[in-house]
């Protein structure tokens, strides 16, 4: 983990309703077009006012209030894209100044004005993004490199725009950063020492919870397999 301000600043607050799109011979909705707005929103425990998914099945609920991005990582993707990328390309309601996936960890807890905020999990990008940026390749690049961003939870809800100052008001005990939970997830899936340290973290999105806890349980029935035979 590295030494990190705490405080950070909402550089770019974003919102979309869901759009159709051409997903082959189907049309699909999604909410990953998301513009940047300069008014104030109200912020509750499932997001904010003027934003929408398109599948709410796998995006948004407590767990998912609020998607992140960092602008710290806005370069390299204009490098990657060699073309201009806006702040909220990645379909983030909140970028974000100063930080990374290897500054906050899960659990933290952040104030943003009158909003208190959870860091409940890194973001998982689905085809979706690939469709954004007719990059179908786009989601397993943004995975190997970690660069996902994350998700928020709301333990306050309030109103909140462009320009308000993020605070760490409180660090988790285990400090399992997002980088930590994205190398568990996604590169060092049998790590089953990893997994059960992630696991403990009862703040950890509950979709995460199950998906690794299934893995979990996979992986020791087969190395009890294993070495009875």
């Amino acid at each position: 983990m590295t030494q990190t301000t705490g405080k950070a600043r909402l550089i770019s607050l974003n919102i979309g309703k869901p759009a159709a799109i051409a997903h082959g011979s189907k049309e699909i909705f999604t909410g990953i077009f998301k513009r940047p707005s300069s008014n104030s929103h109200h912020l509750t425990l499932t997001g904010l006012q003027g934003d929408g998914q398109g599948d709410t099945v796998n995006h948004g609920g407590p767990d998912k209030a609020v998607c992140v991005y960092f602008e710290q990582r806005y370069p390299y993707w204009r490098e990657q894209l060699t073309r201009s990328v806006d702040y909220g390309a990645f379909g983030e309601n909140f970028t974000l100044s100063h930080w990374t996936e290897d500054d906050l960890c899960i659990g933290d807890i952040i104030q943003a004005g009158e909003v208190i905020l959870q860091v409940s999990q890194p973001r998982q990008p689905c085809f979706k993004l690939g469709l954004r940026h007719n990059l179908p390749e786009l989601p397993v690049h943004v995975q190997k490199t970690g660069y996902t961003g994350f998700y928020f939870r709301v333990i306050k809800e309030g109103s909140i725009e462009a320009g308000t100052e993020f605070t760490i008001t409180q660090r988790h005990t285990a400090r399992k950063t997002i980088s930590e939970a994205n190398r568990v997830m996604y590169q060092d899936k049998q790590d089953l020492d990893g997994i059960r340290a992630l696991l403990e973290v009862k703040e950890l999105a509950a979709s995460w919870q199950e998906q690794l806890g299934g893995r979990l349980t996979k992986l020791s029935i087969e190395i009890q397999g294993g070495s009875a035979s």
